[in-house]
């Protein structure tokens, strides 16, 4: 008897390990910068992707009829050393936004505009790459440095 309690005890861990893998699988996201998933090309597209760059100030237009907000963003380096030896993300980013060069992409995004959302942003977006090279984004978080970089003198001193 105790043959067949081990047997299907192993069975159960084997179906509970496949469906962990199998769902971790289906979730994964994959972390690019606007180079990178310019790279992949029409592999990226309607791949759940995470997206960094720097938004582009005047791209920015939200209509608050439909709720649809577009923007483009500029290629900004995912290394972190990368950013600190360049002088550090507010210098990072103003200098991907001032640099015509730097690949762009152009981002939908459908839901209330954020108060960051300003020129020289860092974005970081989760969504998929449409057919038309257009980034359909589901998530939109934004990170301002120069706003965080005037407060810390502040908390520098109190402390």
């Amino acid at each position: 008897m105790k043959p067949k309690f081990i047997l299907g005890f192993l069975l159960i861990m084997a179906a509970v390990v496949y469906l962990i893998v199998s769902s971790t699988k289906a979730s994964a996201e994959y972390f690019m910068t606007v180079d990178e998933l310019k790279a992949e090309g029409s592999s990226a597209v309607n791949k759940s992707v995470r997206l960094s760059g720097a938004v582009i100030g005047d791209t920015i237009q939200y209509d608050a009829d439909t709720l649809t907000l577009t923007f483009e963003v500029a290629h900004v380096s995912g290394d972190n050393n990368e950013i600190e030896a360049q002088g550090g993300l507010a210098e990072v980013l103003y200098q991907a936004v001032n640099d015509p060069t730097r690949s762009r992409v152009q981002v939908v995004y459908i839901g209330v505009k954020p108060d960051l959302l300003r020129g020289e942003a860092q974005a970081i977006m989760t969504g998929k790459l449409g057919d038309d090279g257009v980034f359909h984004a589901d998530e939109l978080l934004l990170k301002c440095p120069t706003r965080y970089e005037e407060a810390v003198p502040e908390q520098a001193a109190s402390k």
